[in-house]
């Protein structure tokens, strides 16, 4: 006699389907893979004569332009922990480049900060109304709140802006600097010691100079926000419960948790999330709204995540590099990105040699020629067009999603429809 099918087995992936993780690095093991990587880029310095590629300013560039799409990868892990899919980030960035921006030149930057997250926080609600309460595909819904956020601050644009001094239909007033910190003394002397080109230890100044020169204080908010999500999320029995709505919330209900609660909390938190991102944009990287300035950074702050495996360290470590991609754009982006080539070419190789470690050998043939045509490329030319210089961070995306897509595990009920009571 075959047992009765629960809701649950309707309902929920089995352990015995769910997607396997991959092994987590210890964080030893995660810093010396980023110190090799450092000493890898270090040699191709020396070889192409990029200093361009770590030095002070460059990373500088690299951490403002990693911040909007830290946050809004942020935002992204709360609510999918939560399993609520928010392809809505980019919408809810729009949302709080404009409003930031419009109470910023009225009321001064902080002010911004407050309102640009406020209007963030509204895109997450309305995504949460519409998934959690109606059970609309969270896909669907996410599009559509990146069309409605794009139709609305051009409706409130004009209306908002024309008029004032600096204003336009397309772009806000100037809204006042929140201000800048560098470390005195130390900012110097990794300075100096950055411009000396030491094998290494430049490059370590390099990077450890852009944290500490010219940063905004809200940087500094965006990233302590990395170990916060991580100490609420995975160290207090809130976060235990907002993460258990996303894993199995059936057995969260079963358990007490209101589920509905847990997640509208955690996707309004993501759209504010992303809102603040937005504010970055608008306040930060440039004083004033600008129509398009968002350019697909809520996608990118969602790859971040997805590359991360749902982790805020990991999430951290991939806006990072899409930012440092991004900033080969604005800082010798030809000749860093031709350098770059050989870096790519090197890392091919490695991964060829660990492929055939694992007695992968098919596999390890195609890494080893793909990176003899990355080597060609770069000894056959002095330099890459501008198309690729401006390409490359999206190139960059594809290329890390794809490499990372075998150890990916996203929450088990990641955007499944949930009503309460299902599991009776």
């Amino acid at each position: 006699m075959t047992a009765p099918t629960t809701a649950t087995d309707v309902n929920q992936p089995s352990l015995e389907h769910a997607p396997k993780a991959g092994r987590r690095l210890s964080w030893p093991v995660l810093l010396l893979v980023i110190a090799g990587a450092l000493a890898l880029t270090s040699i191709v310095r020396l070889i192409t004569g990029a200093d361009g590629i770590t030095n002070v300013s460059q990373m500088s560039t690299a951490l403002q332009l990693a911040v909007p799409i830290g946050l809004a990868g942020l935002g992204g892990l709360w609510a999918e922990r939560a399993g609520v899919v928010n392809i809505g980030l980019e919408g809810m960035m729009i949302l709080g480049t404009w409003f930031g921006a419009w109470a910023g030149f009225q009321w001064g930057p902080w002010t911004g900060v407050l309102v640009g997250l406020i209007g963030g926080a509204i895109g997450g609600l309305l995504h949460a109304i519409v998934t959690v309460t109606f059970n609309v595909n969270h896909i669907v819904s996410g599009v559509a709140i990146n069309i409605l956020a794009l139709g609305a601050t051009r409706y409130l644009a004009p209306l908002a802006f024309v008029g004032h001094q600096g204003g336009s239909a397309k772009q806000s007033p100037p809204v006042e600097s929140l201000g800048h910190f560098t470390v005195p003394g130390l900012s110097d002397a990794l300075r100096e010691l950055n411009d000396k080109g030491w094998f290494f230890v430049s490059d370590i100044a390099g990077l450890l100079g852009g944290l500490v020169t010219n940063v905004s204080w809200l940087t500094l908010i965006a990233v302590a926000l990395v170990p916060a999500t991580w100490w609420i999320l995975w160290r207090t029995p809130f976060g235990l419960r907002l993460r258990s709505c996303g894993e199995n919330p059936i057995a969260a209900e079963s358990l007490g948790v209101n589920v509905y609660k847990y997640k509208y909390l955690a996707v309004i938190i993501s759209g504010a999330l992303a809102g603040l991102g937005g504010v970055f944009l608008s306040i930060v990287a440039n004083p004033f709204y600008l129509e398009g300035q968002v350019s697909g950074r809520g996608f990118i702050g969602l790859a971040a995540m997805i590359f991360g495996n749902w982790m805020p360290g990991g999430l951290a470590i991939g806006a990072g590099l899409f930012g440092y991609t991004d900033s080969l754009n604005l800082r010798g982006g030809s000749a860093n990105v031709h350098a770059l080539l050989l870096l790519g070419a090197l890392l091919l190789l490695i991964g060829a040699i660990y492929l055939v470690i694992r007695k992968k050998y098919v596999h390890a043939v195609i890494t080893l020629v793909v990176g003899a045509l990355v080597f060609a490329w770069y000894a056959g030319t002095n330099e890459v067009p501008n198309q690729v210089v401006a390409a490359t961070p999206y190139v960059i995306t594809l290329v890390v999603l794809a490499l990372s897509a075998q150890r990916l595990r996203m929450p088990r009920a990641n955007g499944m429809p949930y009503r309460k009571g299902q599991g009776k």
